[in-house]
This record gives C-alpha cells, structure tokens and sequence, in this order.
C-alpha cells in the first residue's frame, strides 16, 4: 500500500496541474505518462530546485536526510502510523523497532513544516507527543476514482463462494505480532467459512508459511491492476485486525472493496471503520469473534445490496483527487 499511495497522490497531484518529480532509485521501473509527472533518479536530485519536499512514510524521511534533503524549507512527511514514546496498545510497533520510528518522527517535528497522518487518532497522539498540532494534516487512504473493469475471473473453477483478504501479513522482519495474529485469524475464519461452504482466499504479501492451505487458499501476490479482478469475481471483502484494535493505523482495503461494490465484513476497531458502515454494504462485527464473523460473512454473501449507492459514496468522499484537495489548499495558498 506504501508505494501505490506514493504513486497515486503524485498522480494526484499532478493532475491537479502540479509538476511533480518521483525521486526514485535508477533501477525502478518506468512510471505511467503524464506531462505533468516524471520520474528522477533520487542519487542526482538537487533538493532545491523543488518549492515542496513530500516525504512518505518514516522510511521516506530517513531517505530524504540520507541524500541530504531533511534542511529543505518546506517538507511535508506523510505518515502511515504515529508511535509514542513507548509501547502502546493498539500499536504494533515495539521495543527497538517502535524507538527508532520515534526518533525519525523527531526529527521530523523539527524539520517539516507539515506532518500529514491517516485517522484523528494519528493527530491527536502526534499532539501530544511532538506539539505542533496546527501542523498536522489529515488525509486518510483513498482509491482511484477509474478502476479496471472485470477482464476474467482469475480463481479456481469451482461452486464455492469467495471470501477475499487483499493485503499485507507482514513477516519476521516487519511486525512479527501481527503477522502472527493476522494468520491465525486467518485460519479461524477460513475453518467457519469451510464449514459453510464458503472458501477464503488471500492476495498480497507477508509470511503465509503457517496459513492453512486446507482453510485459505494463498493466491500470491499480483501486479495491482491485476488485483482488481479478484476484487471483482469475489462476494465478500475480509478485514481482519491485528489486535483488539487499531489505535491510528487504517485499513485501506476497505476504499478498494468498496469502490469496486464488494461487500465488506471488517472486524471492528479501525479507525475507518465508519466508511464500511455510511457505503452501507457491508458489515462491521465484533473483534475477535471469529464465529460470529464467519456467520456476517455468510449473511454478506447472501444478502440483496445496493453496491451503487456504495460505488458513489466512495467516489464522491474516498478518492485520491479528494485526499489531494487538502494539499492543494496549502500549495495554492502558499
């Protein structure tokens, strides 16, 4: 999700009339034309040349400072998720890991003259732990205003509906907890579903050594244009927590389901969690209620909606030109 949100708000932004520069390592592939939209090799970029400096992510400001940028003027550094001073719930940063994010945060408090984060929560403990809150932007996830029709349908040829998790497990090396807490969801959800005729899938990344192949079907990962047809020929989306809840970190996947009129059964406790519930196509259940899960999951697949209402609801608040307006108050004005 990291690099499709960083190509799309750049798409984003320049097709709001900004030009805009992708400083990327010379052995990344080409990005799609846009007059207004080029790719530059981040090992030649002079920082000055730009009036704003985006950064994506902790990782991306610790580049920016790396390749000498982090004393540009005007930086704005997006965060995916806001750690505190020390472990929290909700948080699924810990110990070495979340103390490093902390120190880059930091440094950004000091050097950016605007932090953007995904949920209130994100702001609130940005506020407490690094002041500045008149500096803090929201600009929660987002999906494409255009996506790919159905093309063909890409699963097995068999009779069982489809219950589809797209996304990130993680692995050893990137949050172990909820790596391991996502699988055994996973395989728990995917045994109740079985049991009702129902087969779950997972798309995407992270370590699925311990996914139960007799419950859930792995699929890989694919190009992102070409996970839209397994959002298309699925009857349910799944979003699964890694923990009793997300304290600022959301769940993106829901825009994307939701864009493409998939019903959504989410367990509770994102901080999106009410985009499921105002698309009105889906369900958002207890956390950690596996059973119960299965059984909204079933009802989802079953049920008579309405996807368009959900389609335009997400088309006219969810979208990535949407998110961009907020940055696009700052540009102009300044």
């Amino acid at each position: 999700m990291s690099g499709i949100r960083w190509l799309k708000i750049s798409e984003a932004l320049a097709r709001a009339g900004h030009r805009v520069d992708m400083a990327i390592r010379s052995n990344a592939a080409p990005l799609p034309p846009h007059p207004n939209l080029r790719r530059v090799e981040l090992e030649h970029v002079k920082w000055n040349d730009y009036d704003v400096v985006k950064t994506l992510f902790h990782h991306g400001f610790d580049v920016l400072e790396k390749y000498g940028g982090a004393t540009h003027p005007f930086i704005i550094s997006k965060l995916g998720s806001v750690v505190g001073a020390r472990d929290m719930n909700g948080i699924f940063f810990y110990g070495w890991a979340r103390s490093k994010l902390y120190a880059t945060q930091k440094k950004i408090a000091r050097a950016s003259k605007y932090v953007t984060v995904l949920s209130p929560q994100a702001r609130a403990l940005w506020h407490v732990s690094h002041g500045g809150d008149e500096k803090v932007l929201l600009v929660p996830g987002a999906v494409d205003a255009e996506i790919p029709p159905p093309t063909r349908d890409p699963y097995p040829q068999d009779r069982a509906p489809r219950a589809l998790f797209a996304g990130n497990i993680y692995d050893q090396h990137s949050q172990p907890h909820a790596n391991r807490v996502l699988v055994q969801k996973l395989n728990a959800l995917g045994k109740h579903l079985s049991a009702r005729g129902i087969r779950l899938y997972m798309l995407g990344v992270g370590d699925v050594s311990h996914l139960e192949n007799k419950y859930v079907t792995y699929l890989g990962a694919v190009h992102y244009e070409a996970s839209w047809d397994y959002i298309h020929f699925a009857k349910v989306g799944i979003v699964v927590s890694a923990g009793t809840f997300m304290h600022n970190n959301e769940s993106t996947k829901i825009y994307h389901y939701l864009r493409a009129g998939l019903p959504v059964v989410s367990e509770a406790g994102f901080p999106n969690d009410h985009v499921v519930r105002r698309a009105n196509l889906g369900f958002v259940v207890e956390n950690g209620n596996i059973p119960n899960m299965a059984e909204h999951v079933e009802r989802a697949v079953h049920a008579s909606w309405n996807r368009e209402h959900a389609i335009q609801y997400i088309l006219a608040h969810h979208t990535w030109d949407k998110r961009v307006e907020t940055y696009e108050q700052i540009l102009r004005a300044v």
